[in-house]
């Protein structure tokens, strides 16, 4: 039987009024990719500093230093709402950032991980993994385990309650999660089999199948793939995509490989998985991908919270207050991380919301 989600796309007259004040609508994928980096991450730190100005009187923050397999270390940053004593177990966000696998920094995530932190009453690790042109697959990976196994080794350093880790993260970040999530519970990494399980996932615009084998895996499920409904899309046009999977230098990957294509996981396999909390982009060519890996997991007996976003693209928090999807984001976060922690039933249905 196959699929069709198309009613999920076009645009929204929100996201039309935002576009028409953009200079361009996505990156230049023609520019040095060191310098380009270079530029998205200034300006993602200076958006970000903005918005600390008001959040950081309300949050204690900490910096470590996460050792990785290879001998190298990673950077990680911890939120901590002033509100919580300090000698509360809270509950644990390990939070991995979006930017095709190069943007991103650990000071570019500082709002973001504020915000969740002030919220939820979590305490939320923000976690730098390193990124391409010099660091190419599986690295991101290897440090997404090794800094989960960091929390537990320190979870008393952090204030964590070692029942209630719950990994999330955007885009980029959100296919580490789901890749991490899913490698733990099949007990495919010696890094993190032994570790307390994930109390929870939350997927935000997650990349969860492989470009280059899309076809043969998601594609022979849908009569009009997102990948072609918005091949030309804003932000994260498909060519895009393409410019940043070139970077991580993957070869062809298995149609199983349970780190790029956790769509094509069997329902076996995705069982008893925690409970998952999806955000999806309509305007959006990885748009369908989270829809299959959300209904695998729905009809899978996972406990599944799935939102969409409709009428606006992959990205689209950066544009803020311009557009109501971007409340719509914060609060399928934030809503998320609550509802994993009552540790919630499953339906073992399909549901798709629309804020």
């Amino acid at each position: 039987m196959t699929l069709d989600f198309s009613q999920y796309g076009g645009p929204s007259e929100d996201w039309l009024a935002v576009e028409k004040t953009l200079p361009a609508l996505t990156f230049d994928i023609n520019a040095d990719p060191v310098s380009l980096r270079s530029a998205v991450n200034t300006e993602r730190e200076n958006r970000t500093a903005a918005a600390m100005a008001e959040l950081s009187a309300h949050v204690h923050t900490a910096d470590y230093f996460i050792s990785t397999r290879d001998g190298s270390s990673i950077e990680a940053r911890t939120y901590r709402s002033i509100k919580k004593d300090k000698n509360e177990k809270l509950p644990v966000y390990l939070y991995f950032h979006g930017g095709g696998f190069i943007f991103g920094t650990l000071s570019s995530e500082d709002a973001t991980c504020a915000q969740t932190a002030i919220k939820t009453g979590a305490v939320v690790l923000n976690v730098n993994y390193r990124h391409t042109p010099e660091h190419v697959f599986p690295t991101a990976w290897h440090d997404a385990e090794d800094a989960l196994a960091w929390i537990h080794k320190n979870i008393d350093t952090i204030g964590g309650d070692p029942a209630k880790v719950i990994v999330g993260g955007v885009s980029a970040g959100g296919q580490l999660s789901a890749a991490l999530t899913l490698e733990q519970h099949l007990n495919k990494s010696d890094v993190t089999k032994d570790l307390p399980p994930l109390a929870g996932q939350i997927l935000i615009i997650p990349c969860v199948a492989a470009p280059s084998t899309y076809d043969q895996g998601p594609g022979k499920k849908l009569k009009v793939s997102s990948y072609v409904e918005n091949e030309f899309a804003p932000v994260l046009p498909k060519t895009t995509v393409e410019f940043f999977t070139a970077l991580l230098k993957v070869e062809t990957p298995d149609l199983k490989d349970t780190k790029l294509n956790m769509v094509n996981a069997t329902e076996d396999e995705v069982r008893g998985l925690p409970p998952t909390v999806f955000g999806i982009a309509g305007l959006d060519p990885l748009r369908d991908e989270a829809l299959l890996y959300a209904k695998l997991l729905s009809e899978a007996n996972v406990p599944t919270e799935i939102r969409l976003f409709k009428g606006v693209p992959h990205g689209h928090r950066r544009f803020g207050d311009a557009l109501k999807a971007s409340k719509h984001w914060d609060d399928c976060i934030e809503e998320g991380i609550e509802w994993v922690l009552t540790k919630p039933k499953a339906t073992g249905k399909f549901d798709v919301k629309l804020p």
